[in-house]
């Protein structure tokens, strides 16, 4: 008789790997054959401009296959952009508003004595220069924008 036990519980061992095998093998196999393969380029970082780069290309893309002007898509892209922007959310300003208010936090940190003229003269060439990610130096990676510590949107 343990004979026979043994051989029932080698045997429900077996299909229980069996199935958890499989169980484990097929999901992971599918989703590698819907992973696309990465494919290589000489920076991750968008190029500034690259984003209207593209939409640009998208809306000469768009007025061919519909055939009309490059110019009327534009206009007709913008306005449902701005009719689907919510209420809440305002326009983003300008690279020159952003560029002005970023010269008046910098007056003010220089006038309370966080920063030295020279600092703050860097901070404005390396933003002119492009050195900071995005257009006008903007960020919106992780931990940046409105939830940053300490900014409009922060928790209190």
């Amino acid at each position: 008789m343990s004979r026979t036990i043994r051989r029932k519980h080698l045997l429900a061992g077996l299909a229980t790997a069996g199935v958890l095998g499989v169980g484990i093998a097929a999901p992971t196999i599918a989703f590698a054959a819907d992973t696309p393969t990465p494919t290589p380029s000489a920076s991750t970082a968008p190029a500034p401009g690259a984003k209207a780069d593209r939409q640009g290309e998208f809306a000469e893309a768009l007025a061919k296959e519909l055939g009309v002007p490059t110019d009327k898509v534009t206009a007709a892209l913008e306005k449902v952009r701005d009719q689907h922007r919510p209420a809440d959310r305002p326009a983003r300003p300008s690279a020159e508003d952003r560029q002005a208010a970023l010269k008046e936090r910098l007056d003010q940190a220089v006038k309370d004595g966080k920063l030295t003229q020279e600092q703050a003269d860097a901070i404005t060439k390396a933003v002119e220069a492009g050195v900071f990610p995005g257009p006008g130096g903007a960020h919106r990676g992780p931990g940046h924008g409105d939830r940053a510590p300490g900014g409009p949107g922060a928790p209190a």
